[in-house]
């Protein structure tokens, strides 16, 4: 049943959870999939041991390191089934996550990838209740992920760009939508993400504002007023609802520090 998908795993010295990513993927409710293990040019010993000791089948790509969106790319190019997701090496997949994504994406052809909820585990501990797929909350605010079942023609037409370092999946997505593609949400959790360590998130929140300035100037057809309307007709957001996401999540007045407080306060492990 999985033979048309490919999982690829991104690692970078995370060899303690990379067995476990791996195998979440192999262990899929009817079938291993094909699995692709990207090296993103790993220095930690036993990372290299983890990685020398992949199960048969996985096919391994080493190269010298080029970042959580090079690596990905790297993985993405050698996809010749009809499906394909990406994966950290530190989050898992739950055992029907295939089948669960797989089912909008045979249901709608017009459909060109699909997500499900994330479980935090790790210093965190809780569902994270992405909203439903909308176009227009999508310049605003990344509510995506990267662990997507998307189609191949959409893998084909859109690429990480490394410039966006930290923020690669929601410029990625923002990329797919301005190609046409759309997305779609099941209500089940689809991903393992595992939180350990807030230093990525505030040293991404301290670049949130460049990003977006980023994005709007590589995109100014979506984020444009023509644009805009446009993607309006397409939210479930009223005007005023619009217009409070746009400015909220455009500006993100809440420091990180405290956003990442309030953030753990309402994941912490029970």
């Amino acid at each position: 049943m999985n033979e048309d998908v490919t999982v690829a795993i991104t690692c970078f010295n995370y060899g303690a959870f990379l067995p476990e990513a791996v195998q979440s993927a192999l262990r899929q409710e009817g079938g291993a999939p094909r699995v692709i293990v990207v090296d993103d040019g790993s220095t930690d010993p036993g990372t290299r041991e983890a990685l020398d000791r992949l199960p048969p089948g996985v096919q391994l790509i080493r190269q010298e390191n080029a970042g959580v969106a090079g690596a990905r790319n790297a993985a993405l190019a050698r996809v010749e089934t009809p499906y394909a997701l990406v994966l950290d090496a530190d989050d898992q997949l739950v055992p029907g996550a295939l089948r669960l994504l797989r089912e909008p994406l045979e249901a709608h052809r017009g459909i060109g990838f699909a997500y499900g909820l994330m479980r935090f585990f790790g210093d965190w501990e809780g569902i994270l209740r992405l909203p439903p797929y909308d176009p227009y909350r999508l310049l605003y605010r990344h509510n995506i992920g990267s662990s997507a079942l998307m189609r191949r023609e959409l893998v084909e037409d859109v690429g990480f760009d490394p410039s966006f370092d930290g923020y690669e999946d929601w410029e990625y997505w923002v990329h797919a939508l301005s190609r046409g593609w759309r997305g779609r949400r099941v209500e089940e959790v689809a991903v393992l993400y595992r939180r350990h360590g807030p230093s990525r998130h505030i040293e991404g929140r301290r670049r949130y504002r460049r990003v977006f300035r980023d994005l709007r100037r590589k995109y100014p057809e979506l984020y444009g007023s023509a644009g805009r309307r446009r993607l309006a007709a397409e939210s479930e957001l009223d005007p005023l609802g619009r217009l409070a996401y746009r400015w909220w999540w455009g500006a993100r007045p809440v420091p990180a520090r405290l956003e990442l407080l309030l953030q753990s306060l309402l994941w912490r492990p029970r």
